[in-house]
């Protein structure tokens, strides 16, 4: 039989509980961002896919408005084809994934689009998601079918599966992973040994060893949370994974680092000259935040110069 409450006993247990508080969140908060995220440019329809060019500044897209905006609301491209994720190459040209057009496109220096992938063995894709280019040029990129209003039981599906991907110049594209509900966001660790890759229905991130040749084994669970979005790798290996709650920034043995609050985030990238700010897209919104350490960068240049990278966060 539990004894009468006293004052004193009520004190006690109170401070319990903000010590049992502190320690469960202990490792979550500090350090990773410097403030809360501020609005950095709003009045959009659905935002994604943001990616920093360097002197030329942020671009992302807006999917239903089938453009692709710079950050002071002017165009880059449009029609856009629906674009959803974009990247750059080694050579620093923009490769985007089109919704509408369920392909992967190279947008040239001309102003030419080259299709880098449209179709798997004859099949034409469910509509390419996000994208990311390994340091030898291969294109990695998810399928998911959300641009089919009936997913993969939709008339106009031709795959019967959501795969991972990837595909090298001259060569037709590989299936990687047939397994998943929602392939979504992907991003090398910084080694390239590790592709991390969300699953939005399945809510989780998952992890795979990748091999030279590209292939992925050892597929296992890093990290739960609610509707997994786009992600990206920091110099200290941590992961930052877009999703309904906020950005959630993790270690790579998948403990919970930070979530950065920002409701119903779909993606982010680092940028800045420093690479220390985090952009990120969320509806009709782009939001950024200081970071204490960069992030790795796509292209040609894939780390700022003069940064200390530190160790990973424990």
């Amino acid at each position: 039989m539990m004894g009468a409450s006293t004052p004193e006993a009520n004190v006690m247990t109170a401070i319990l509980a903000f010590v049992v508080t502190v320690l469960a969140t202990a490792g979550e908060g500090a350090g990773l961002t410097a403030g809360p995220p501020t609005v950095a440019q709003s009045g959009f329809t659905y935002t994604e896919g943001p990616l920093w060019l360097g002197e030329a500044g942020l671009i992302f897209s807006d999917i239903p408005g089938n453009t692709i905006y710079r950050l002071d609301k002017s165009v880059f491209r449009r029609p856009s084809g629906a674009a959803n994720g974009l990247t750059l190459d080694l050579e620093g040209r923009v490769i985007v994934c089109e919704t509408e057009g369920r392909r992967v496109t190279r947008l040239e220096k001309d102003g030419t689009v080259t299709v880098i992938a449209d179709r798997f063995e004859g099949k034409r894709f469910n509509g390419p998601n996000d994208v990311v280019v390994r340091s030898d040029g291969t294109v990695f990129f998810t399928d998911p079918p959300y641009g089919l209003p009936k997913m993969l039981h939709d008339p106009a599906a031709e795959l019967d599966f959501a795969g991972v991907f990837a595909v090298k110049s001259g060569e037709p594209p590989h299936a990687l992973a047939r397994d998943f509900v929602t392939p979504n966001g992907l991003a090398f660790s910084r080694d390239e040994k590790i592709l991390y890759v969300s699953d939005t229905e399945a809510g989780h991130v998952r992890v795979f060893d990748a091999a030279a040749d590209g292939t992925l084994s050892n597929s296992r669970e890093l990290y739960r949370l609610p509707r997994p979005d786009g992600v990206k790798v920091d110099t200290t290996g941590n992961i930052w994974c877009a999703a309904e709650n906020g950005v959630h920034a993790m270690n790579a043995r998948g403990k919970r680092l930070q979530v950065v609050p920002v409701p119903k985030s779909s993606n982010c990238a680092f940028g800045d000259s420093d690479a220390r700010t985090l952009y990120i897209t969320a509806w009709t919104d782009i939001y950024r935040v200081r970071t204490a350490v960069p992030g790795l960068l796509p292209g040609p240049k894939r780390q700022p110069s003069g940064t200390e990278t530190g160790g990973e966060r424990k």
